[in-house]
């Protein structure tokens, strides 16, 4: 009986798990404004309202990241300043990794589609976003 819990607990898991193909990764360029931040504890904090939005940029597995303001006439206000990241498969899991001037991090791609992705970070910060939707008011 255990045999047949352990097999069904097995194909749940794997069954549930959200596979990302490396054609995928294009989703990834665009405009994304932050949903919620879930803790390792499972606390989470949402994001209602964001003055700023993440822009990324991906070739290949080379791309950048950078916040810009989204302006009612539907444009953007940006400064010159960058992350730069290279996307690495490891254990069927594709790692964003960071590096600036300052600082160098990693994050683990948790799911992707068209409209949303999540990212883990090392200190298992889940970080949720969503496709942002500029205002336009004329």
């Amino acid at each position: 009986m255990n045999k047949i819990a352990i097999i069904g607990y097995l194909f749940f898991i794997f069954g549930c798990s959200n596979s990302i193909s490396k054609e995928d990764l294009t989703q990834l360029n665009g405009y994304w404004e932050i949903e919620q931040v879930v803790f390792p504890d499972g606390n989470t904090k949402a994001y209602k309202v964001s003055t700023t939005v993440d822009y990324i940029q991906l070739e290949g597995v080379e791309g950048f990241r950078k916040k810009v303001s989204p302006k009612f006439d539907g444009t953007y206000e940006t400064s010159d300043d960058a992350e730069s990241f290279s996307i690495t498969e490891k254990d069927g899991s594709f790692i964003l990794n960071y590096k600036t001037e300052l600082s160098e991090w990693s994050e683990k791609l948790e799911d992707l589609d068209a409209d949303t992705f999540s990212v883990v970070n090392e200190e298992g910060l889940q970080y949720d976003y969503k496709r942002f939707e500029p205002i336009s008011i004329e």
